[in-house]
């Protein structure tokens, strides 16, 4: 993506500690794009780790077992929320590592395919950085299928390919917001609350190819995986760091 590999640019990183609640961490989201636009602040990221979320597509609320799915979810301990970007369900918790980037783009409709493409491809590498066998491109049967998802491959069993992480993105007339979830820890109930989630739904998906980064790599963590991330985007910009605080004054 040429214009995403131009440079030199810079990002301000703000490290969210805790989640602020599953429906204010996306209220915020799209809250900042607005201020990022108008250039009340500037091009960002922002790192966080979710409370339990299923967020579903727009597309999800039309099928009619969409209450069904919900109240499914909330058995299992997870938020129900509708997020504005496409795509269908998504389940993320405390051991995923969520990223928000932002930047300003007086035309920002023009990129947004290349984006799904270069920041794929830079999160793919930041996982083959940690020592994941990592690769752009949906995998057959994944859950809300992209063809910007980043899947892992098993070292010891190469036919074994897990989704690990789903991409999204907001754009809006000046600006825009791409959002990454990368399952690091603690799969099994991101795999339960998918499971029943689709099924009420009645769409088909292959429930093997939902994992986490330490199924594959036992030893890696959140942390270890934020660092790749922050190695890999800081070949993209100079980064800098912010008070996660300021951002709520």
């Amino acid at each position: 993506m040429q214009q995403a590999a131009a440079g030199p640019r810079s990002l301000t990183a703000f490290r969210q500690e805790h989640s602020l609640g599953a429906a204010e961490d996306l209220d915020l989201a799209l809250e900042l794009l607005q201020r990022v636009k108008t250039g009340a602040v500037g091009p960002m990221l922002r790192l966080y780790r979710p409370a339990p979320t299923v967020a579903f597509g727009q597309r999800d609320t039309h099928l009619p077992g969409f209450d069904a799915a919900a109240r499914a979810c909330r058995e299992l301990g997870f938020e129900p929320l509708v997020r504005k970007a496409g795509g269908r369900a998504a389940a993320y918790h405390g051991g995923t590592l969520v990223i928000d980037h932002l930047e300003p783009d007086a035309d920002a409709i023009a990129g947004a395919k290349g984006r799904f493409s270069f920041f794929g491809e830079l999160l793919a590498q930041a996982l083959r950085d940690a020592g994941v066998e990592a690769a752009v491109g949906e995998i057959p049967g994944e859950y809300c299928p992209g063809e910007f998802s980043v899947h892992g491959q098993d070292p010891l069993a190469p036919e074994r390919r897990l989704k690990l992480i789903g991409t999204a993105q907001r754009v809006v007339s000046g600006g825009w917001l791409f959002s990454s979830v990368i399952i690091v820890e603690n799969s099994a109930p991101i795999k339960a609350v998918l499971e029943a989630s689709y099924a009420a739904l009645g769409l088909d998906w292959d429930p093997a190819t939902a994992g986490a980064v330490n199924d594959l790599v036992p030893h890696l963590g959140v942390d270890a995986i934020e660092a790749a991330v922050l190695g890999a985007y800081g070949r993209y910009a100079t980064l800098a760091y912010g008070d996660f605080d300021s951002l709520l004054d």
